[in-house]
């Protein structure tokens, strides 16, 4: 077992045994995959009781990671058992297991996502010195007139280059 798989299950545990200790039920301990690529830190599947995990990510930043989003993931399979399946992914009933777990009730992560795995088209928008990695189905998009925009100035993004090829020139938009 790796390093990052066992600092992942230790913690893990050590949450399932937090929450069964608390709410008084047996939680089953989850399958868990490092397989996750891209933008997602983390997922849990609570029906096939799995957890997946971003090794890309976790290399970055190993002590948050194990600590934040671990506890996030496990959170989602903790409140859909003692909840039920009908709750809202990051409603009130997340967020009080994730108080349990002492860790923000925070949905998502600010990780440097540009060499995870899946995004290869580096944006720009008005923000000084933001870059906003987009993957090849939204840059194609966007190629064909779908305009985004950035989450925190509105402005609309623009293509910067490639990075998998960063001294390439902008792609010009077809018509």
């Amino acid at each position: 077992m790796s390093q990052i798989e066992q600092d992942i299950n230790r913690r893990i545990q050590q949450l399932i045994r937090k929450a069964s200790h608390y709410y008084d039920i047996p939680f089953p301990p989850p399958v868990i995959l490092m397989d996750l690529l891209g933008s997602d830190a983390g997922q849990a599947l609570p029906g096939k009781n799995r957890l997946r995990f971003n090794p890309a990510l976790y290399r970055q930043n190993p002590t948050h990671f194990v600590h934040h989003i671990v506890a996030h993931e496990v959170a989602h399979l903790i409140a859909v058992k003692v909840y039920g399946h009908r709750i809202k992914p990051h409603g009130k009933e997340w967020q009080a297991v994730m108080a349990l777990f002492q860790v923000p009730p925070e949905r998502c992560h600010s990780y440097d996502i540009r060499h995870a795995g899946r995004h290869h088209f580096i944006y720009g928008c008005g923000c000084p010195e933001r870059e906003i990695p987009l993957t090849a189905i939204r840059h194609n998009r966007i190629q064909r007139g779908v305009k985004y925009h950035c989450r925190h100035c509105g402005s609309v993004l623009t293509f910067r280059f490639d990075a998998r090829n960063p001294r390439q020139q902008p792609i010009p938009k077809t018509a």
